[in-house]
């Protein structure tokens, strides 16, 4: 198993959520939060026992509101808000993203403003040590107020409802929680609410995008260079001055991973003088602008990301004071402009790179390599419809790109009027993000083939590096042979970093 990470709330950075959401470590708060966690429960017990009408504490919900709810009732009031929540409809969310919703609620808790006992984040500490996984559909939030429907089914197994994965195994909630040997709770006031009022599941979602779009893109710029050195490109272009005049700090960082990755190329040498063209298509000429003002822009997301990791999102929120107010934090409008952005720069990562392999096939642009690079064109079809595909999965994506926050829509009797579509705006990133590994990897492939086809001229070292981690699990192609799992193989390796890796080149990263 993991080893457990302690979480800080309010400061806990990317890398360490990337960390969770690839090896679902177990998590636990630093003992440093539960003052906050003390102080606010006992505040909201107060209000309880009062005569006073606080709204999710002794009133119904949206536009009920209005409604006030005898002190017998409360208990009664918040078991139901979880049932009637209940109303996720689709496949079921993937065991990683739901480890880390439940690791961003316990963050969101955890901020000493929600009201909540401290037997709720016990339980919610115990379920991600023992790996009890709430079945959560993948459908059913707008994004405000937060994702109702798919927390709901998260805090339903807490309370014995429900259904969550154990070992394996597909359970009831309860049974769930008794095989891992942990008992439900009875919610207290306003500890329903504060389970499933918040942006965790369109924030997980938009994460879990982020994280996959950085190693689309990290893997993008090792095949581009794959490409540049396959189609005796110039590397003129990516010179660092021309890179520093207009400044953009991506645009900086991409040139210098290009120029590295390439560096000791004989091929590159072969044909720096008396090379009768004179410049490059832009899918390798300006890879440094696209790739960079890519990387730019996944860089802009994970600052709101981040931040809306550590954030308080549900309401109403207890302040220092002691007041109880009803906000807005719920609304996910910031994970909706970040999901768009992030499908912005996946649609492009893959629009360039498809746009490579386009040129690398093609026999009147790739600089005296075979048609489709088989060795035997005519009788063999080569790569021809790895290109084809990856066109495909390219308009897929342009497609997907359309921002879903400018989409709105009235619901709860239009009290709740304005939503934000975060969750399928985030929800859709990992379809990109598939669609992207499948075109990267087939440039990696595309790129390896050619190179090879240029021997004996030798490519750089890292990039010899490269070619032989491909070819690991990619052979090359030397007579046409069924294809679907070499895709396969290649978005493997994108997905999983194993191309970086290998150049052994530092990449530009997150933070």
């Amino acid at each position: 198993m993991s080893d457990t990470v302690i979480l800080t709330p309010g400061t806990v950075g990317l890398s360490t959520l990337a960390l969770i959401y690839r090896q679902r470590n177990p998590v636990t708060l630093d003992p440093s939060a539960r003052a906050g966690i003390d102080t606010s429960a006992a505040h909201v017990a107060r209000v309880a026992a009062g005569d006073g009408p606080v709204y999710g504490i002794n009133t119904g919900f949206g536009k009920l509101a209005s409604m006030r709810i005898a002190p017998r009732d409360v208990t009664t009031l918040q078991r139901n808000l979880i049932l009637s929540h209940c109303c996720g409809v689709g496949d079921p969310l993937a065991p990683e993203i739901v480890h880390l919703i439940l690791t961003l609620k316990l963050l969101s808790l955890g901020r000493g403003a929600s009201g909540v006992r401290p037997a709720l984040i016990t339980l919610i500490e115990a379920m991600l040590a023992r790996g009890v996984l709430p079945v959560i559909p993948e459908k059913g939030s707008v994004g405000a107020s937060g994702d109702l429907a798919p927390l709901a089914h998260m805090a339903a197994v807490m309370i014995g409802e429900g259904e969550a994965w154990v070992g394996g195994d597909r359970l009831p909630g309860a049974g769930a929680l008794a095989r891992a040997g942990l008992s439900p709770v009875v919610l207290g006031a306003k500890e329903g609410l504060a389970l499933i009022n918040g942006t965790q599941v369109s924030t997980a979602l938009a994460l879990a995008g982020l994280f996959r779009a950085m190693r689309a893109l990290q893997a993008s710029i090792v095949t581009g260079a794959l490409t540049t050195d396959a189609a005796m490109a110039s590397t003129a272009p990516f010179a660092p001055e021309i890179q520093t005049l207009r400044g953009q700090p991506g645009q900086i960082e991409v040139a210098a991973a290009l120029c590295a990755l390439l560096d000791g190329s004989d091929i590159r040498d072969s044909h720096a003088q008396g090379d009768e063209r004179v410049q490059d298509p832009y899918c390798i000429r300006c890879h440094p602008q696209v790739g960079g003002a890519c990387l730019d822009l996944l860089r802009q997301s994970a600052t709101t990301l981040r931040i809306e990791a550590n954030a308080a999102t549900d309401n109403p929120l207890v302040l220092s004071d002691g007041a109880i107010v009803s906000g807005g934090n719920f609304h996910a409008e910031p994970v909706a402009f970040a999901a768009d952005m992030i499908a912005l720069a996946v649609a492009e990562i893959g629009a360039i790179s498809q746009r490579r392999i386009a040129l690398l096939v093609d026999p009147t642009l790739n600089h005296g390599l075979p048609a489709f690079l088989s060795p035997a064109p005519g009788l063999n079809s080569g790569l021809m419809i790895a290109e084809v595909t990856t066109a495909a999965l390219m308009s897929e994506n342009k497609q997907l790109a359309h921002p879903a926050s400018v989409d709105s829509t009235p619901t709860s009797a239009s009290q709740e009027d304005h939503v934000s579509m975060a969750c399928h705006g985030a929800r859709r990133l990992l379809q990109m993000t598939q669609n992207l590994f499948w075109i990267v990897g087939v440039e990696a492939m595309t790129g390896a083939q050619g190179i090879e086809m240029r021997g004996p001229l030798a490519t750089s070292a890292p990039l010899r590096a490269v070619i032989a981690k491909i070819r690991e699990t990619v052979p090359p192609l030397a007579e046409d042979r069924y294809m679907a799992p070499d895709l396969d193989a290649a978005a493997t390796l994108v997905a999983s970093g194993a191309l970086p890796q290998a150049a052994g080149i530092a990449l530009p990263e997150v933070s």
